[in-house]
């Protein structure tokens, strides 16, 4: 396989990008390769083949994984899965890395709702990014009526089951606004 054909520039680009969704820890490896691949794609250059992308992708797997294995103790995104998992039961639907923005996730939180769902919480990939940064992780929540009393009162829950977890969260109780959880060390586990 040849090496990859990029300048200083455009490589240290690539590797950021790919060590982004990496430390965000939803990709497999299979989608990771694919960012890799696809990242720097224009109309007219393919610079990065589908092996070159498996290599990246696998190098810095492995070192994700040995940094992790580092790792002592329950992590804040472990925190936010027992939280998130305390409101689904408490029927608030809550998904994690739930589409890739704000506009698809309220679009589509209803179909992944059940039944007896009052209300929802949820993040986005963008979230994700922003949290895999150490900027914070934003939540979204509502209530499934839109009334702004059900919302402040899911709103109130998240925040109280972040609390249980021992997650801090900054939010004014303004059904408009949403739940930040920082400070945040976010290092979520590689699974696979």
């Amino acid at each position: 396989m040849p090496p990859l054909d990029l300048g200083e520039d455009e490589r240290a680009t690539l590797e950021a990008r790919v060590r982004e969704v990496l430390a965000g820890g939803y990709a497999t490896r299979d989608e990771l390769a694919e960012v890799a691949e696809e990242y720097l794609v224009t109309e007219d250059r393919r610079p990065v083949s589908r092996e070159q992308a498996r290599a990246l992708a696998d190098r810095l797997w492995r070192e994700r994984v040995a940094e992790q294995a580092a790792w002592r103790g329950e992590t804040d995104p472990e925190r936010l899965t027992r939280a998130f998992t305390a409101l689904e039961e408490a029927g608030i639907t809550a998904r994690e890395n739930f589409t890739c923005c704000r506009s698809c996730g309220e679009a589509e939180i209803g179909d992944a709702a059940g039944p007896d769902a009052r209300g929802f919480v949820y993040f986005h990939t963008q979230c994700t990014d922003s949290a895999a940064t150490g900027r914070g992780l934003t939540l979204l929540y509502g209530g499934f009526d839109g009334s702004s009393e059900t919302t402040a009162a899911v709103g109130r829950e998240v925040v109280a089951a972040l609390a249980a977890v021992g997650l801090p969260a900054e939010w004014d109780g303004d059904p408009g606004r949403a739940v930040t959880v920082t400070p945040l060390d976010w290092r979520r586990r590689l699974v696979g």
